[in-house]
């Protein structure tokens, strides 16, 4: 792998090839904001490690992160644990690290497993974590705010109206966090963990600002522009590990060959990348394909893969 390349040339080819794409998706309709969203927005953003930023399309419009904020969700948690809060190993006992092979939202799985997600990108296991964050955080939604500020260098917001929207229309979430408690994995009350969960799928962010955000997980977890020790190397490469193996839904495996590099997305159709040791990535676009992943940021990614050979696998 290499990014010795003219990379804003890359970008503007990868983009004129990814956005016709979008057509072929679907948005995503379960509250309103998504909804309404544009189809032909689009936008591209790498970050270096040394700070350098190239960004084409709509890679300054901020939109609702949803699901790729599990990743930091779950930064925040190992942080905990590695502060000595009690946490640890018991973090994995409660929660697994295998890809669920099915949908995101899905409660069979759940309810044959006896109440232990697969894995913390999927909404019942990023329940889990935000139990621990409600037990081990003064404000979840503070704190994950204040992470991602620091990891932007911009001040992070929440759009309210989705969080609002989130909360109006989070039945089956609300079933999948008693579900859990029944089963006595959710330590702390129902509500208190839902509004830490509806609260961090609602912050707005860029896709420049995304790609910028990741890039400490490509460094060992050390955040590059002020040098300062995220996670430890060892748990890095844990988050690493999970969202290449869990990060894109049940399409983890078609990501693992296409693009190679450990993604997360999430249903307003960003798409977040770790490239090792060279920064970060982040495409957004609506439409989806069936398993929930942008369809053009799906194509967009796998075809920077192939230009600069970001693949690890």
């Amino acid at each position: 792998m290499t990014l010795d390349h003219d990379l804003d040339a890359v970008l503007e080819e990868v983009a004129e090839i990814a956005r016709p794409v979008a057509a072929e998706g679907q948005i995503a309709d379960y509250i309103p904001s998504l909804a309404e969203a544009d189809a032909d927005k689009f936008g591209l953003a790498l970050v270096e490690m040394d700070g350098t930023e190239h960004a084409t399309g709509d890679a300054d419009e901020p939109f609702a992160i949803q699901s790729i904020s599990k990743v930091f969700s779950l930064v925040l948690a190992m942080q905990k644990a590695e502060a000595g809060r009690g946490i640890g190993e018991e973090l994995w006992q409660r929660v697994g690290v295998e890809p669920s092979g099915d949908p995101f939202n899905s409660l069979v799985q759940l309810e044959h497993e006896e109440g232990k997600p697969r894995n913390p990108m999927i909404n019942a296991g990023a329940l889990v974590i935000d139990d621990v964050l409600v037990e081990h955080c003064d404000d979840p939604a503070a704190e994950l705010k204040a992470l991602l500020t620091e990891l932007a260098r911009e001040e992070i917001g929440v759009d309210e109206q989705v969080a609002k929207q989130e909360e109006d229309t989070g039945h089956r979430n609300r079933a999948m966090a008693h579900l859990i408690r029944s089963f006595g994995n959710l330590n702390n009350r129902v509500q208190p963990v839902l509004d830490a969960y509806v609260n961090q799928c609602a912050m707005a962010m860029t896709a420049r600002q995304l790609a910028r955000a990741i890039r400490f997980l490509a460094n060992d977890g050390v955040e590059p522009d002020s040098g300062k020790r995220i996670l430890s190397d060892g748990a890095a490469q844990r988050v690493a590990a999970i969202m290449f193996t869990c990060g894109t839904y049940d399409s983890a495996g078609q990501f693992a060959f296409d693009v190679g590099i450990p993604c997360k997305s999430g249903v307003a159709g960003g798409i977040v990348g770790a490239i090792d040791g060279e920064g970060g990535v982040c495409v957004w676009s609506p439409p989806l394909e069936q398993s929930g992943n942008s369809i053009a940021g799906h194509r967009a990614l796998m075809e920077l893969s192939e230009r600069l050979d970001l693949s690890r696998v």
